[in-house]
């Protein structure tokens, strides 16, 4: 048996980067996984083209929006009768909010927020209702080095993250005694769409920025959306049972540095 046979995995941001190789991965180990998402064209191919062992259903939602989560969870609780994980995953950076702090329009700060902390909120409301009835759960969220520690020119992103940091400690604490779990992740540099649009906003050499993100890591290299997966299913499995309210840099060793530079 794989280690997520018959287990109900909803991802958020899933349809691609970090989400969609998280999805595949559950899928891989026999999951069913809910993708939410507002790319239907990636998240219905993603869907498509699931591994056997287990299946992924694309579900289209803004996950900023209270009516459309609890929507997600229903159907999700409808076909797979609950839901055992959630990985609250996605992001957005856009192009046009690198700007210091007294540059940001109200519209881009409010937005970058609701994607990317707000979700996490009403995400879990509805989630940890069934959670609490079964009495166990996990929940993955995904922070980033830069809730740790940031960069110049990304003050609504980096506030966000870190806000997700201290919520999972918090979270973790409250639901600790229903058997539940809440960890995080914390990627660094990692070759998704994200990057993509973020070189494409910088211009220039594309191979000379790219060689120059990878150098800020000790590891010298971008990372892969599958080595973030491979911690997360870490995170969700009873190899970690004993593990809630911690985060983990899967960074190739920004933090260890303590510095982008």
């Amino acid at each position: 048996m794989s280690r997520f046979d018959g287990r109900s995995v909803i991802v958020t941001g899933g349809a691609k980067g970090i989400g969609g190789a998280i999805c595949k991965a559950f899928a891989e180990e026999g999951a069913r996984v809910v993708c939410a998402d507002v790319d239907t064209v990636a998240g219905e191919a993603l869907a498509a083209g699931a591994p056997s062992a287990g299946e992924i259903r694309f579900h289209r939602a803004d996950v900023s929006k209270a009516a459309e989560c609890d929507a997600l969870v229903a159907a999700t609780v409808e076909a797979c009768g609950g839901v055992d994980i959630l990985c609250n995953n996605v992001g957005i950076q856009p192009t046009d909010s690198y700007l210091p702090l007294h540059e940001v329009s109200d519209e881009a700060w409010d937005r970058i927020l609701d994607v990317n902390l707000k979700s996490f909120f009403l995400m879990s409301r509805p989630c940890l209702g069934h959670m609490i009835k079964a009495g166990n759960g996990v929940i993955i969220n995904t922070a980033s080095v830069q809730g740790l520690q940031s960069a110049k020119g990304v003050p609504a992103y980096a506030a966000s993250k870190g806000a997700i940091l201290s919520l999972t400690r918090q979270m973790a604490l409250d639901y600790a005694e229903h058997g539940i779990r809440v960890l995080a992740v914390n990627p660094g540099t990692i070759d998704t769409p994200l990057v993509d649009e973020a070189l494409e906003a910088i211009g220039g050499d594309e191979q000379a920025i790219r060689a120059s993100m990878s150098a800020c890591a000790p590891m010298n290299r971008i990372g892969q959306p599958a080595e973030i997966a491979r911690v997360v299913l870490f995170m969700a499995s009873e190899d970690a049972s004993f593990m809630t309210g911690e985060s983990v840099c899967v960074d190739g060793g920004i933090m260890a540095r303590g510095s982008w530079g």
